[in-house]
Protein backbone atom coordinates (compact mmCIF):
# COMPACT_ATOMS: atom_id res chain seq x y z
CA UNK A 1 0.00 0.00 0.00
CA UNK A 2 1.51 3.61 -0.88
CA UNK A 3 0.78 6.11 1.85
CA UNK A 4 1.23 9.85 0.40
CA UNK A 5 0.61 13.23 1.75
CA UNK A 6 0.75 14.69 -1.57
CA UNK A 7 -2.48 14.51 -4.11
CA UNK A 8 -0.75 12.21 -6.45
CA UNK A 9 1.56 9.52 -7.11
CA UNK A 10 4.96 10.45 -9.04
CA UNK A 11 4.92 8.46 -12.45
CA UNK A 12 1.36 6.64 -11.57
CA UNK A 13 -1.47 7.15 -12.98
CA UNK A 14 -4.61 7.02 -10.76
CA UNK A 15 -7.55 5.56 -12.36
CA UNK A 16 -10.44 5.26 -9.64
CA UNK A 17 -11.47 7.01 -6.72
CA UNK A 18 -12.66 4.70 -3.84
CA UNK A 19 -13.79 6.81 -1.40
CA UNK A 20 -12.18 8.35 2.13
CA UNK A 21 -10.35 5.96 4.31
CA UNK A 22 -9.73 6.19 7.90
CA UNK A 23 -8.81 5.06 11.22
CA UNK A 24 -8.48 6.32 14.40
CA UNK A 25 -7.67 5.39 17.79
CA UNK A 26 -8.54 6.96 21.42
CA UNK A 27 -5.60 6.90 24.33
CA UNK A 28 -6.32 8.09 27.59
CA UNK A 29 -2.97 8.89 30.00
CA UNK A 30 -2.18 6.53 32.77
CA UNK A 31 -1.59 8.21 36.83
CA UNK A 32 2.15 6.76 36.29
CA UNK A 33 3.17 8.54 33.28
CA UNK A 34 1.01 11.64 35.01
CA UNK A 35 3.20 11.49 37.72
CA UNK A 36 6.37 11.22 36.11
CA UNK A 37 4.95 14.23 33.39
CA UNK A 38 4.33 16.52 36.21
CA UNK A 39 7.60 16.03 37.93
CA UNK A 40 9.02 16.84 34.24
CA UNK A 41 7.33 19.67 33.75
CA UNK A 42 8.86 21.54 37.28
CA UNK A 43 12.18 21.17 35.54
CA UNK A 44 11.11 21.27 31.77
CA UNK A 45 11.93 19.20 28.93
CA UNK A 46 10.63 16.65 26.68
CA UNK A 47 8.03 14.39 27.99
CA UNK A 48 9.22 11.01 26.69
CA UNK A 49 6.10 9.38 28.09
CA UNK A 50 3.63 11.20 26.21
CA UNK A 51 5.82 11.16 22.95
CA UNK A 52 5.77 7.42 23.09
CA UNK A 53 2.09 7.53 23.43
CA UNK A 54 1.59 10.01 20.60
CA UNK A 55 3.85 8.15 18.45
CA UNK A 56 1.93 4.78 19.01
CA UNK A 57 -1.12 6.45 18.81
CA UNK A 58 -0.15 7.58 15.23
CA UNK A 59 0.77 4.22 14.23
CA UNK A 60 -2.17 2.27 15.35
CA UNK A 61 -4.60 5.21 13.33
CA UNK A 62 -2.26 4.38 9.80
CA UNK A 63 -2.55 0.62 10.44
CA UNK A 64 -6.97 1.30 10.73
CA UNK A 65 -6.20 3.58 7.87
CA UNK A 66 -4.46 1.04 5.96
CA UNK A 67 -7.00 -1.93 6.55
CA UNK A 68 -9.69 0.58 5.73
CA UNK A 69 -8.30 1.22 2.15
CA UNK A 70 -7.38 -2.23 1.60
CA UNK A 71 -11.33 -3.53 2.35
CA UNK A 72 -12.10 -0.84 -0.71
CA UNK A 73 -9.35 -2.29 -2.28
CA UNK A 74 -7.22 0.38 -2.96
CA UNK A 75 -3.75 0.61 -4.29
CA UNK A 76 -2.68 3.66 -2.22
CA UNK A 77 -4.12 6.19 -0.17
CA UNK A 78 -3.18 10.07 -1.12
CA UNK A 79 -4.12 12.99 0.47
CA UNK A 80 -3.66 11.46 4.13
CA UNK A 81 -3.78 13.90 7.09
CA UNK A 82 -3.85 13.41 10.69
CA UNK A 83 -6.07 15.39 13.01
CA UNK A 84 -6.68 15.03 16.83
CA UNK A 85 -9.24 16.15 19.45
CA UNK A 86 -9.75 15.62 23.31
CA UNK A 87 -12.45 13.03 23.85
CA UNK A 88 -12.84 13.75 27.59
CA UNK A 89 -10.34 14.85 30.22
CA UNK A 90 -7.00 12.91 29.81
CA UNK A 91 -8.14 10.85 26.38
CA UNK A 92 -7.63 11.97 22.81
CA UNK A 93 -8.49 10.86 19.54
CA UNK A 94 -6.18 10.25 16.75
CA UNK A 95 -7.66 10.34 13.52
CA UNK A 96 -5.99 9.31 9.76
CA UNK A 97 -7.65 10.03 6.76
CA UNK A 98 -7.16 9.90 3.03
CA UNK A 99 -8.28 9.36 -0.27
CA UNK A 100 -8.37 5.68 -1.24
CA UNK A 101 -7.38 5.00 -4.79
CA UNK A 102 -6.75 2.20 -7.78
CA UNK A 103 -3.48 2.68 -9.25
CA UNK A 104 -2.86 1.69 -13.25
Amino acid sequence: MIISTTPTIPNREITEVLGISRGSTVRARNVGRDIFAGFKNLVGGEINEYTKLQAQSREQALQRMTADAEKLGADAIVNVRFTTSMIMQGASEILAYGTAVKLS
